[in-house]
């Protein structure tokens, strides 16, 4: 049978059994990968400072400038060493990205972030005031001196500046005026602020060059976050994308405003899609192919074709509709920890809103198929109910594709037409909704269930905030946001 219009075939449910010991394992070495990299993370910041210590940081504290001279080039060495692990957290590394998610990676990155940058700014505040101490002069003709005749410093300073667009760019009051595809080509030149830190450090960085220890410490660092990033950020999509030759085969209105892309290609079971997952998509036609379009899979992929949807909301993604056959299509991932495997139950609810339905649909498809287990001595196919909300019935994108599954197997899918009761519930009014209590009787064995969301991020937020009031542990409630 094929879907609404997309031409896409939906697959009939299989008998495989689901793995509850496979599942668990994977839990544990994603939990060991995490742990992993935090680990890594606060050695390199320890070392860090071992190294500031042993340069005679300390001993440096004295006479005129020196307490401000040193306590700068800590204030250096610390913000170089988050930079980098900034670099590492974009690097795309997939442990990196299976270990913790977009949501908490995405997270982490602006945390860190924003820490290098202040530290980075104090850096060159007490550097320059220490050295007109030392040097008797005013902090202005401090600055034009360094800048004039210390090797690296005006690549350093232009790298200032690309920060200063990065981190101003990343602020929320910025972040809401630009589209999705500007902000990451704009976030971009955080490596280029970093490739021009590296002469000025390198070069002129006592800390960096006080010993044969500290220099291969820095420049082990600084090569293992390029090879990170040439690797997982043009390499493997660059040599992925050629080789599995992916291409738009049609482009399909699913509902008003909604559109799928089907792309066609090589051997894409090896790419290891999992249910739930999003890539980055260049389609290499007209201007704007260099901008990414995170985009989630919508259904499960077969060897040869794959589907990805969209809600049309702005210039990026109405280019979408206009994609002709036989374009060639670029691909980062697949990204998003949204996937079967975190499942510890057998039954599973599912609450998004809009085109969060997006990977819920391919979940649905792979837990009604896949998703069944042993128990008692039988097979039991796990129970799975769709809470979708939409503002009008025809916002109820994949309904006849949803209506197939739901014939062949346990799966209800109930629309939650209509605005917002009020600006804390997640469900339609009018007046104010019990959530709690709305959600105990829509859903039989509510606290029993694995809990994906999708939506907005207020949505989710209140979302889970009433899964845990109707008693379902955080542990199994599994989110991914599809706001920037």
């Amino acid at each position: 049978m094929t879907s609404g219009g997309s031409g896409l075939q939906v697959r009939r449910p299989q008998s495989a059994p689901h793995s509850a010991g496979r599942s668990a394992r994977v839990r544990r070495v994603r939990l060991f990968q995490a742990e992993l990299f935090g680990a890594i993370a606060i050695l390199i910041v320890v070392v860090s400072v071992a190294l500031w210590t042993r340069g005679g940081g300390i001993q440096a504290m004295t006479g005129r400038g020196g307490p401000a001279t040193s306590v700068g080039r800590l204030a250096g060495l610390t913000a170089s060493a988050l930079l980098l692990l900034q670099v590492l957290l974009m690097a795309r590394i997939p442990w990196v990205e299976s270990a913790w998610g977009q949501d908490v990676l995405a997270r982490r990155h602006r945390w860190v972030g924003f820490c290098s940058f202040h530290l980075m700014l104090g850096h060159v505040v007490l550097i320059t005031l220490g050295y007109a101490q030392s040097g008797r002069s005013g902090v202005l003709a401090q600055s034009w001196t360094m800048l004039r005749t210390y090797p690296g410093m005006l690549l350093a300073a232009a790298g200032t500046v690309a920060l200063v667009v990065v981190v101003v760019t990343s602020l929320r009051a910025a972040r809401r005026r630009l589209r999705y595809e500007s902000w990451h080509l704009l976030h971009l030149y955080a490596y280029l602020g970093v490739g021009l830190a590296l002469p000025h450090q390198l070069w002129t960085g006592h800390d960096f060059t006080s010993s044969t220890t500290a220099t291969t410490f820095w420049w082990g660092l600084w090569a293992i976050a390029a090879g990170t990033v040439i690797l997982y950020r043009l390499v493997l999509p660059l040599s992925r994308s050629v080789w599995h030759g992916i291409t738009v085969a049609e482009v399909v209105e699913e509902g008003p405003g909604v559109i799928s892309v089907i792309m066609t290609g090589r051997r894409l079971h090896r790419v290891g899609w999992q249910a739930g997952q999003f890539c980055q998509w260049r389609f290499l036609s007209g201007s704007g192919w260099s901008r990414a379009h995170p985009l989630s899979i919508s259904a499960m992929p077969s060897p040869e074709r794959i589907r990805i949807t969209a809600r049309l909301i702005g210039n990026g993604s109405h280019r979408l509709a206009g994609l002709a056959p036989g374009t060639r299509v670029l691909f980062e991932g697949p990204y998003g920890s949204m996937t079967p495997d975190r499942r510890r139950r057998r039954d599973v609810l599912m609450i998004c809103a809009g085109i969060g339905i997006t990977p819920m649909r391919a979940l649905a498809e792979h837990l009604v198929g896949e998703g069944a287990s042993f128990e008692a001595g039988r097979l039991r196919r796990p129970s799975v109910t769709i809470l979708h909300r939409v503002q009008s019935v025809g916002d109820c994108t994949f309904a006849a594709e949803f209506g197939y599954l739901a014939r062949n197997a346990d799966l209800t899918v109930l629309p939650l037409v209509g605005r917002r009761a009020d600006g804390s519930s997640i469900f339609p009014g009018p007046g104010s909704v019990d959530a709690e209590r709305k959600l105990t009787s829509l859903v039989p064995g509510l606290i029993q269930r694995e809990v994906y969301l999708c939506g907005p991020k207020t949505f989710m937020r209140e979302a889970r905030r009433s899964l845990e009031s109707a008693g379902v542990p955080a542990i199994h409630i599994h989110a991914e946001e599809f706001g920037w």
